[in-house]
Protein backbone atom coordinates (compact mmCIF):
# COMPACT_ATOMS: atom_id res chain seq x y z
CA UNK A 1 0.00 0.00 0.00
CA UNK A 2 1.21 3.50 -0.84
CA UNK A 3 0.51 5.12 2.51
CA UNK A 4 1.95 8.44 1.30
CA UNK A 5 -1.46 9.14 -0.27
CA UNK A 6 -2.93 9.22 3.25
CA UNK A 7 -0.13 10.22 5.63
CA UNK A 8 1.95 13.38 5.76
CA UNK A 9 4.58 14.89 8.01
CA UNK A 10 4.32 18.66 8.26
CA UNK A 11 6.10 20.64 10.99
CA UNK A 12 3.10 22.99 11.12
CA UNK A 13 0.59 20.23 11.89
CA UNK A 14 0.64 18.24 15.13
CA UNK A 15 4.26 19.25 15.86
CA UNK A 16 5.53 17.39 12.79
CA UNK A 17 4.21 13.99 13.82
CA UNK A 18 2.88 11.74 11.05
CA UNK A 19 -0.82 12.49 10.61
CA UNK A 20 -3.66 11.58 8.32
CA UNK A 21 -3.97 14.11 5.50
CA UNK A 22 -6.95 16.41 5.88
CA UNK A 23 -7.27 15.67 9.59
CA UNK A 24 -5.44 16.45 12.80
CA UNK A 25 -5.35 12.77 13.75
CA UNK A 26 -1.88 11.33 14.34
CA UNK A 27 -0.87 7.92 13.09
CA UNK A 28 0.13 7.14 16.68
CA UNK A 29 -3.43 7.91 17.82
CA UNK A 30 -4.89 5.36 15.43
CA UNK A 31 -2.29 2.75 16.36
CA UNK A 32 -2.91 3.41 20.05
CA UNK A 33 -6.66 2.95 19.64
CA UNK A 34 -6.09 -0.35 17.88
CA UNK A 35 -3.56 -1.46 20.50
CA UNK A 36 -6.11 -0.74 23.23
CA UNK A 37 -8.55 -3.09 21.54
CA UNK A 38 -10.70 -0.82 19.39
CA UNK A 39 -11.84 -2.41 16.17
CA UNK A 40 -11.70 -0.60 12.86
CA UNK A 41 -15.49 -0.43 12.97
CA UNK A 42 -15.38 1.30 16.37
CA UNK A 43 -12.78 3.79 15.17
CA UNK A 44 -14.80 4.57 12.06
CA UNK A 45 -17.93 5.00 14.18
CA UNK A 46 -16.18 7.36 16.62
CA UNK A 47 -14.40 9.28 13.84
CA UNK A 48 -16.74 9.32 10.82
CA UNK A 49 -14.35 11.59 8.92
CA UNK A 50 -11.93 8.63 8.63
CA UNK A 51 -12.00 5.94 5.97
CA UNK A 52 -10.90 2.32 6.24
CA UNK A 53 -8.05 3.02 3.80
CA UNK A 54 -6.63 5.61 6.19
CA UNK A 55 -6.57 3.11 9.05
CA UNK A 56 -4.85 0.58 6.81
CA UNK A 57 -2.36 3.27 5.78
CA UNK A 58 -1.47 3.77 9.46
CA UNK A 59 -0.75 0.06 9.80
CA UNK A 60 1.30 0.03 6.60
CA UNK A 61 3.24 3.10 7.78
CA UNK A 62 4.04 1.42 11.11
CA UNK A 63 5.07 -1.83 9.40
CA UNK A 64 7.33 0.02 7.01
CA UNK A 65 8.92 2.00 9.83
CA UNK A 66 9.50 -1.17 11.82
CA UNK A 67 11.32 -2.78 8.89
CA UNK A 68 13.56 0.26 8.52
CA UNK A 69 14.65 0.24 12.18
CA UNK A 70 18.14 -0.95 12.92
CA UNK A 71 18.53 -3.07 16.00
CA UNK A 72 21.74 -3.32 17.96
Amino acid sequence: MDYSKYIAIDPNIRFGKPHLIGTRINVADVLGWMASGMTTEEILSDFPELKLEQIRACLAFAADREQKLKYA
